[in-house]
């Protein structure tokens, strides 16, 4: 069925059509988020809902009735703060000492894919049906995938809400204000004084 889309996909096909024999797509739909200027784990949450199908009225615990989830544009997700370089992946080889690790960062150079995995996978329950919703997720890094011959549904992010800053930061934040354009003024003044004496002289 996705024979076109198929031909026109560059990227590896064995790794994205890898484990689709294995699921029921009868009844499923083809969701499709894209992950450009996403915040990393907003999306996360998101996709993890949807693969769980938390979002369906005949959601139960113990059925995998999630629908299958597209993420495009991996290489562009966002992250808030300093967790691009303070935010590790950590991993033992099995050897003494051989303790490994790689800044997020990083990992986006070598495989931005892996980040939307691991940030969804860590948000799924730790059970036998994990690793047939795992087979439901397919990330790719660019925009383009070989599954468009399905009938794709744009997936629409809620909106996000911005929290209103703590009385106590405002407060700070006025008081830095302040003392910056105070610090301004005075340096303002005593440049018109140095002006005033050299009129003077």
């Amino acid at each position: 069925m996705a024979s076109q889309a198929a031909a026109a996909f560059n990227g590896n096909m064995k790794k994205a059509l890898a484990g689709l024999r294995r699921i029921n797509l009868e009844g499923l739909r083809w969701r499709v988020f894209d992950a450009k200027g996403q915040v990393l784990g907003r999306l996360a949450s998101q996709i993890s809902t949807v693969i769980q199908g938390k979002d369906k009225p005949t959601y139960a615990p113990y059925r995998d009735d999630g629908d299958m989830c597209i993420v495009l544009n991996a290489k562009d997700v966002c992250v808030t703060g300093r967790k691009m370089t303070d935010k590790f992946y950590r991993w033992h080889t099995g050897y003494v000492g051989h303790l490994k690790e790689r800044s997020l960062k990083d990992q986006m150079a070598k495989d931005p894919t892996e980040v939307i995995r691991k940030a969804v996978l860590r948000m799924l329950p730790r059970n036998k049906l994990r690793d047939d919703r795992d087979r439901k997720l397919r990330i790719f890094a660019g925009s383009e995938h070989p599954f468009g011959d399905w009938p794709l549904e744009p997936y629409v992010m809620p909106p996000r809400t911005i929290r209103e800053m703590r009385p106590r930061a405002r407060r700070a934040l006025i008081r830095a204000q302040k003392k910056a354009e105070q610090q301004l003024q005075g340096a303002i003044d005593m440049r018109k004084g140095k002006k005033k004496k050299l009129k003077q002289k």
